[in-house]
């Protein structure tokens, strides 16, 4: 038998191979590449100096608590506007010069991604009340381009503050300068889901993780919708 019958006689099997190669081989870049969803953190997740001590090690049942702040247009803020939300919470003061002002540019960059979309907000808190007024949040908002349907600064008691920052967040230090509510916060951005439990850290001042964060909150709605 010459080589060209030989060819012939299986060239209906190399297509057959072929295709069947091609088919399993999209098959196998599928199933390596099917969507996570993202970890539900716990306080045991995290460092324990970001924790209060009181729950430094729960593992599981951990969601953010309910709160009543203030925003930059003198409006009271509850966990009910934030109600099927997905949000991105951080902790910043208006006077701050250094992270900061890196932060909100950041944060700035999220608002315009989840611009079109309704079931994401903003959530900044500030860590000094006492400086950070409704008229000093105001000026601030105009200063940094904060939009108000998305984005809300927000001031108030300060031991409400803290404690959503220790014990719901898990985001600030403390600072142990003999004020028991008194924080340093971090660059910590934090990713929420519509039901309050925490699903990300990210550096605020990484623009990096900005877009890590941005490629979560649609892993997010992603998986809202399945």
């Amino acid at each position: 038998m010459s080589f060209l019958a030989f060819f012939k006689g299986y060239k209906k099997f190399g297509i057959f191979f072929s295709v069947l190669s091609i088919i399993i081989l999209v098959i196998i870049y599928n199933i390596l590449n099917v969507k996570q969803n993202l970890p539900i953190y716990q306080p045991g997740m995290v460092s324990e100096e970001l924790v209060d001590s009181t729950i430094q090690y729960q593992l599981k049942y951990h969601k953010i608590a309910d709160f009543s702040l203030t925003n930059q247009n003198g409006k009271t803020i509850t966990q009910d506007d934030y109600k099927d939300k997905i949000y991105v919470a951080d902790f910043f003061f208006t006077t701050c010069q250094t992270i900061c002002p890196i932060m909100t540019d950041h944060m700035a960059e999220v608002q315009k991604a989840i611009m079109n979309y309704d079931d994401v907000m903003l959530l900044s808190h500030s860590v000094t009340p006492e400086i950070d007024s409704v008229v000093q949040l105001k000026k601030y908002a105009l200063e940094k381009g904060v939009n108000d349907q998305k984005w809300n600064l927000v001031t108030g008691d300060k031991k409400q503050i803290y404690e959503l920052a220790r014990k719901s967040y898990l985001a600030v230090k403390t600072e142990g300068n003999g004020d028991q509510y008194d924080m340093i916060h971090t660059e910590n951005f934090i990713l929420v889901d519509k039901k309050r439990q925490i699903r990300g850290f990210y550096d605020g001042t990484n623009l990096e993780d900005i877009e890590h964060l941005i490629e979560d909150i649609e892993t997010l709605r992603y998986f809202d919708k399945q």
